[in-house]
């Protein structure tokens, strides 16, 4: 299991470097950020997260419930969902929905703080598996949102950074408890 970065460490402020061959190595990384993703209970985690500056992200979406999915499910959740947990390499989003939503978002390099972010309902993945599948769909519902929450941190952006002045007022004095304390470690 890897160390997860938290705020306020300048590893999550990088932007990663693409990829030119999938091989062991990238391999390897793909299994670690697996083990220490659900190890951590997350549903994504990036490799900016464990320190590679590399754009390689895991993901464990979980399948919506059958009660709670309002609408039929993308192509993206059709393929993906059913392969969680997944890694993708090189990942990239071609478009984006003009339609945005607002919902409440964690992550595990900023530890117990949760605040509403707006994105796009929905996004067209490019990327390609650990063993060099390409994979290229239209991703709606919590994948987009995890796709777009990773692929951020590859780009050196905290969800945190995403926040309107009134939510993150809301958390401020938490962030800077954060920052303080990876100071003094």
């Amino acid at each position: 299991m890897k160390k997860i970065r938290t705020y306020g460490d300048a590893a999550l402020q990088v932007k990663a470097l693409p990829i030119a061959v999938i091989d062991e190595k990238i391999r390897n990384l793909a299994s670690d950020l697996i083990e220490t993703m659900l190890k951590s209970d997350g549903v994504g985690l990036a490799a900016t997260q464990v320190g590679k500056k590399l754009r390689v992200v895991a993901l464990n979406v979980p399948a919506p419930k059958r009660s709670q999915t309002q609408s039929a499910l993308s192509p993206g959740e059709i393929t993906l969902l059913p392969l969680m947990p997944i890694v993708l390499v090189n990942p990239e989003i071609l478009a984006f929905s003009p339609f945005e939503a607002s919902k409440e978002e964690g992550c595990l390099s900023v530890p117990g703080i949760y605040a509403p972010v707006s994105r796009p309902v929905s996004v067209k993945l490019k990327a390609s598996l650990p063993d060099g599948t390409p994979v290229s769909c239209d991703c709606g519902g919590l994948l987009a949102r995890a796709i777009q929450h990773e692929i951020d941190h590859l780009d050196g952006i905290l969800f945190v950074q995403r926040l309107g002045m009134e939510s993150l007022a809301k958390i401020q004095d938490r962030l800077k408890a954060l920052s303080e304390k990876k100071e003094k470690s």
